[in-house]
């Protein structure tokens, strides 16, 4: 993170948020063990054991990178000026809400 910060400051750029993902994400890796595990068969018929397995490696191994510190994942949002963004987030929770409106009007998302 701090060499992301010195590459920010020399291109004269601000952050203007910034939120550590800690256990997050080692939950959306739970449940996309879940789901791999529940289309695994499907999987193996798609490409083969080696593949599934590779995968199921993959996901268990990143799921406890994350679970145990050892891993993390921001996110970073950078402005050309200082008050380009809200001094607080509720942009970000409105800006939500609307997408979620928008989602439930028009259902034709992936699966």
């Amino acid at each position: 993170l701090s060499e992301v910060f010195e590459a920010v400051e020399r291109n004269s750029l601000w952050v203007t948020d910034l939120e550590i993902l800690r256990l997050h994400y080692a939950k959306t890796l739970a449940h996309w063990i879940t789901r791999f595990e529940a289309n695994r068969q499907e999987i193996e018929a798609m490409y083969d054991a080696k593949f599934a397995r590779m995968w199921e490696f993959y996901l268990v191994s990143a799921e406890m990178m994350f679970r145990t510190g050892s891993q993390f994942v921001f996110h970073m949002q950078l402005a050309g000026k200082r008050d380009a963004a809200p001094i607080i987030r509720d942009y970000i929770t409105d800006a939500q809400r609307t997408s979620r409106k928008l989602e439930a009007e028009n259902p034709r998302r992936l699966r």
